[in-house]
């Protein structure tokens, strides 16, 4: 498991890549002072290290003193992102909006008061035309400072003109700022909860939008308005698990990169999340034609160099592109191909261990989980359920909930008889304390407890039974949990007809094209 509580210096020095580790130590030696050099020292140690351990490192550094250490640290962590911040990025916005403002400010501070004006005309004509409004907002405060002082002598228009455009950017940024804080809610409120879980919980939410959708989201124009407007959407639509919503806002979200281009490489991190949700829609909806388009289209814009060069951009792609391939394990009936890439998988997540989270990794392995369990290798899905169900984690109640019940499912299928009942009224008694016990888990419990006491020949009917009870759930709404964490229906089919699950799914992947094509 990552090691969440890690120390800051030592992930800054594992996240380098070489060429900046050379520029750091280039950048040390040129601008520090002789003494300073114990930082490099310091550097080496810590990039030699697996994990942190202060212990260690102080044992194979004699000359690194104790009391010396947290000061040490401070001052290497500064000198690294220093060295960091001269490694200029010609394609970030940021970074050169950034520099325009440094060249006003010192320019104003020369007395140059025209060329620094003339450098903020540049900066807000580079600012609106990407979209960024917080550097507009800056420009415009400095320029109404720089005016307000009379150095300039500036027409009478000027003043109202700075002034229309400020309330104009300042409301345009009010109401980004409000719907980014909806989006980030309503993502949050699904990070902690999962999906609703009853009606209550739909109208709560309902009230919450309506109560916080700003009025003027009617007339939202510009490209971050109408991000978090269809980021905002599509949360609220996937918690209520009304899956063609979601990939209608998803799709929406998507596109608007289309209309405005320059954002692919400015708002990538953005960009990359909204694919992650379009392909997870098409997998909500079970359409793997449209799901396999998306994966190679995002392949492809793997290969682009904003997203190459840049590691929160990569880790993204790969956790992202690596959840929609098992997805499509899934949709295609392809467990045991898809068991193949665990270890592939297992190796990047040991890679980026410092950097990916915690829910994140639970994702990975319910996905492994279940891959192994359509398999029909149900020790190595049980060896991957317990990491989840003994991490002690607040997050995702319902991956806890559905990790327990996979857990149940997989040690009767191992006939593991003298574990169930046990196993049965744990699962039992941690669902109904999460509030998260939904009809088709009502009705799967009550066939658990009466199994014990049927005879294997016996089994076949209390399996058609059950089937027959889930159906009538498989287009409520509220239901959908169960069916999308765990395809129950496909299950008791393989054990109607004596035929692994992998079978099942493999063939009503294969009948739905057919059924395509013919169309």
């Amino acid at each position: 498991m990552p090691n969440r509580s890690t120390d800051a210096l030592f992930q800054l020095v594992k996240s380098l890549e070489k060429s900046e580790k050379r520029n750091f130590k280039l950048y040390v030696k040129r601008n520090s002072a002789s003494e300073d050099l114990k930082i490099v020292k310091l550097f080496d140690a810590l990039d030699k290290l697996d994990a942190y351990d202060e212990e260690q490192l102080l044992k194979k550094n004699r000359s690194i003193k104790k009391r010396q250490l947290s000061n040490m640290k401070a001052h290497l962590y500064k000198q690294i992102l220093s060295s960091l911040r001269l490694i200029k990025d010609e394609n970030n916005i940021d970074i050169q909006l950034h520099e325009q403002m440094d060249h006003a400010r010192i320019l104003f501070n020369k007395g140059l008061y025209l060329q620094s004006l003339k450098v903020l005309d540049k900066m807000k004509e580079m600012a609106r035309a990407n979209e960024q409004l917080t550097y507009l907002q800056q420009a415009l405060f400095f320029e109404k400072k720089i005016e307000g002082l009379f150095i300039t002598r500036s027409m009478r228009e000027k003043a109202s003109q700075l002034s229309k455009e400020s309330d104009e950017t300042n409301c345009q940024l009010s109401l980004v700022n409000r719907l980014s804080n909806l989006s980030l809610q309503l993502y949050g409120w699904y990070i902690t909860h999962g999906h609703a879980r009853s009606q209550k919980e739909v109208e709560e939410l309902k009230k919450f939008l309506e109560d916080n959708l700003p009025e003027e989201t009617k007339n939202a124009q510009g490209f971050y308005e109408r991000l978090y407007l269809n980021q905002s959407y599509c949360w609220y639509a996937f918690i209520r698990q009304d899956f063609l919503q979601y990939y209608r806002y998803t799709q929406k979200w998507v596109d608007l990169f289309a209309e405005y281009p320059g954002m692919y490489d400015i708002e990538t991190a953005h960009y990359i999340k909204g694919m992650h949700n379009l392909m997870g829609a098409h997998f909500d909806l079970r359409n793997a034609k449209k799901l396999q388009e998306c994966i190679d289209e995002f392949e492809k814009f793997s290969h682009r160099k904003v997203v190459k060069n840049n590691d929160i951009n990569r880790i993204l792609l790969f956790v992202y592109l690596t959840t929609a391939r098992i997805n499509s394990y899934f949709l295609e009936g392809n467990f045991t191909e898809g068991s193949k890439q665990v270890p592939f998988i297992e190796e990047k997540l040991k890679e980026y261990e410092l950097f990916i989270d915690r829910h994140r990794i639970l994702v990975f392995y319910y996905k492994i989980a279940s891959l192994y369990f359509g398999a029909g290798k149900n020790e190595k899905a049980i060896e991957y359920l317990n990491k989840i169900i003994n991490w002690k984690v607040d997050l995702r109640t319902d991956l806890q909930c559905y990790a327990r019940l996979l857990h149940l499912i997989a040690h009767y299928e191992l006939g593991n008889f003298d574990l169930l009942e046990y196993l049965t009224k744990s699962v039992y008694r941690f669902m109904a304390k999460m509030k998260s016990l939904s009809a088709v888990e009502e009705e799967m419990f009550h066939f658990l407890r009466r199994s014990f006491q049927v005879n294997a020949h016996a089994l076949k009917p209390e399996f058609e039974r059950l089937l027959e009870k889930l159906r009538r759930y498989e287009n409520n709404p509220l239901e959908t949990r169960a069916f999308s964490y765990l395809d129950v229906i496909s299950w008791l089919e393989s054990k109607i007809n004596n035929v692994p699950v992998q079978e099942v799914i493999r063939q009503k992947y294969l009948q739905g094209r057919k059924k395509i094509v013919s169309e």
